[in-house]
Parts: structure tokens; C-alpha cells; sequence
């Protein structure tokens, strides 16, 4: 569903709805022999998907200091996104689930010390189910903490061995509300609803993420149902109220496309604290 990514695999060809990519240092491309679709005979580290950026967060992927690797590819087109350049699978850079371990174990004395791990993000990891379960598992075998970041549109596409080694499911709920959902997003919502709840009878620990959007996501009633429906679950730890912003306007420029949220004002504090008390209320932990 924040911070810039740190480093960019590959620059855009001209999306978490909080974050851009910036910074270039790709990680170790793939032996030639290794590239193109994942096979069902190689191990998972073997296993190669499409990786947009990594970055180093603190505090917003997830707890502690965390490695966030971007996938490629989503299939929703959030009117608020602000990574339009990972839209594309086809945008992002082959890689091995191995390298990408390989690059997040670098750092995993400092990410340890400060209490964090290792997030996949996107775009849509779900896209790409075998190469983050690998990246997971891999993450998992090193010692690391791990997130998933995902809006749960595929979440059917995340088997039981995907998310064991998931420790925390990062759930960005777009809205609750069908039609807001499909006006925002493109698509329905009720896959990701189908996935809470899978999560809820797994007892996965989930942080619930919402974007408040003015005029796109903020209605008052739509706030209400999905703090209600949220608090149901019983496995949702906190929720994060996430204010649009428009530091991904550029972007959209860049590429030659329409920005639906061009004439956006972000939220001011007084809103965002109405739409946090209104989770509070449903006797949830949000900030």
C-alpha cells in the first residue's frame, strides 16, 4: 500500500497507495539460463519473478526497520496510486528469488537489531504467488521476520505454504462498500473480503491498511462498515489510516496518463483523526 523506495531495479518504460519507487541500484540480475517463467521442477530458490525496487522502511511495512522488495505487476488501477510505473509485470526485472534473499541477508544484522525483516510488496505480490512464497520461505530460512503486502484481490492465489511463512499479513482494504470499491479500484471487493476472512479462521496476524481518500473513500458510512467488519475479525492488530497525498502526480505525467486524483486536497489532521476515532470506536488500535 510513505517512504521512496531506495532503489529501483529498473527505471520506469515512459503500483501499497503510499509510496514511490526512486533511487537506482538493481540487484544481481539472473544468469541468462535462470530467466523467463518459473518452473515447476526448480527449487524455490530458483524460482524467478519480476521485481520492480527494494527499499529499507522504518516503521511502515511493517514493524521495526524492514528490506521491501517491490514486485511487478497489479491488476487493480487505484485512482490514488502513486506507482503507476509497477502496473506493468512486464516493467520490472526478471529475478531469483535467490538474489533477492541474498540482498535482504546483507542487511539482516541491522534489521535484526532494529527489530524488523523482510516485506514483498508490489504492485501485487500475489500476482506472482510461487516467487513470493519462495522469497518468504527464503526470508524465513534466514532468520528474518516477514510480511506480506497485498490488497487480497488474489488472495485465493496464497496457498497454505505461502502464508506460513508469512508472519504478518499487511491487508490494504481499499473500501467496504462494493461500489466505492469498484469506482476506486476497478475492481470488486469482495475477494479481498473472502481473504480476511480465510485469515481470520488461520488466526494470521493482520494489520489493516486503509487509504483515506476525500471524496473517494471517506464517507462516513463506508468508515463505519469496514471498522465494523474489521473488528469481527478478531486477528487484526492495528489499522493504519494512511491520508492520500500526491507525490505520485509526476509520475503520471511521466508515463502519459490521466491522474483521477489531480484536484485532490489531502486530508487534514482533523478528518484523518475522525476516521481513526471511528476504528478506535469499533475497539480497534489505529494510527
Amino acid at each position: 500500500m510513505t517512504a521512496t523506495p531506495a532503489c529501483l531495479l529498473q527505471a520506469p518504460a515512459g503500483p501499497a497507495a503510499c509510496r514511490g519507487p526512486g533511487r537506482a541500484e538493481a540487484l544481481a540480475a539472473p544468469p541468462a539460463a535462470t530467466r523467463g517463467p518459473a518452473a515447476a521442477t526448480r527449487g524455490p530458490a530458483e524460482v524467478v519473478g519480476s521485481v520492480h525496487s527494494w527499499d529499507l522502511s522504518t516503521g511502515v511495512d511493517g514493524p521495526g526497520t524492514r528490506f521491501v522488495v517491490f514486485t511487478a505487476g497489479c491488476p487493480l488501477r487505484c485512482v490514488y496510486c502513486h506507482n503507476p510505473d509497477t502496473w506493468q509485470e512486464r516493467n520490472g526485472r526478471r529475478m531469483r528469488a535467490a538474489d533477492v534473499v541474498a540482498r535482504a541477508a546483507r542487511f539482516r544484522p541491522f534489521i535484526a537489531a532494529a527489530g524488523g525483516g523482510l516485506t514483498v510488496s508490489g504492485g501485487e505480490p500475489l500476482l506472482q504467488p510461487a516467487f513470493t512464497r519462495a522469497i518468504l520461505t527464503g526470508a524465513k530460512e534466514q532468520g528474518l521476520h516477514t510480511a506480506l503486502d497485498t490488497s487480497g484481490y488474489l488472495g485465493s492465489r496464497a496457498d497454505d505454504e505461502l502464508l506460513d511463512a508469512t508472519d504478518l499479513v499487511l491487508l490494504d482494504i481499499k473500501s467496504f462498500d462494493p461500489a466505492i470499491a469498484r469506482k476506486v479500484t476497478g475492481r470488486g471487493i469482495a475477494p479481498t473480503l473472502a481473504f480476511a476472512r480465510r485469515l481470520a479462521a488461520r488466526r494470521q496476524p493482520v494489520w489493516v491498511r486503509f487509504v483515506l481518500v476525500p471524496g473517494w473513500t471517506d464517507d462516513p458510512g463506508n468508515v463505519a462498515a469496514l471498522a465494523r467488519f474489521t473488528a469481527s475479525l478478531g486477528n487484526v492488530e492495528r489499522v493504519d489510516v494512511l491520508p492520500f497525498h500526491t507525490l505520485g502526480a509526476p509520475k503520471y505525467a511521466a508515463l502519459g496518463l490521466n491522474y483521477p486524483c489531480g484536484d485532490v486536497t489531502p486530508p487534514g489532521d482533523e478528518q484523518i483523526g475522525e476516521v481513526r476515532a471511528a476504528f478506535t470506536a469499533a475497539g480497534l488500535q489505529a494510527v
